[in-house]
């Protein structure tokens, strides 16, 4: 199927479909004239990456991991999905932390206006 038939099926602009290719995260077929072919496996590949994007992961790691997570082999699957695993909780502990610190600084900044405006102008 051509570029608009993926993305129209797919919910993602052809721009993203591009930039997914360059990322190395899908490989759509060509077809003669040099257009991309995609074919159903790679639109749900498509929709794996944007939920794994909307989910805050960084392209790094679902280029990594994807492989092992959609090429439906049974090779090293158990360990690709647990070292997949390992990463995806290492990066929520960060993301955890990241909001600690941002919730620390927010409350400050409500202390900090809370007593300005108190004292008045």
């Amino acid at each position: 199927m051509k570029i608009s038939e993926a993305s129209r099926l797919s919910g993602v602009s052809a721009r993203s479909l591009r930039h997914y290719e360059d990322e190395g995260l899908i490989v759509p077929g060509r077809c003669g004239n040099g257009f991309r072919d995609y074919c159903q496996s790679t639109v749900d590949r498509v929709l794996v990456i944007r939920s794994l994007l909307d989910s805050g992961l960084p392209v790094r790691l679902i280029r990594d991991a994807l492989p092992g997570l959609t090429d439906g082999s049974d090779g090293d699957t158990d360990a690709v999905c647990a070292r997949f695993l390992d990463e995806v909780q290492d990066f929520r502990d960060r993301l955890a932390a990241r909001i600690a610190v941002l919730s620390d600084q927010q409350a400050a900044l409500d202390a900090y206006l809370q007593k300005a405006r108190r004292a008045g102008p």
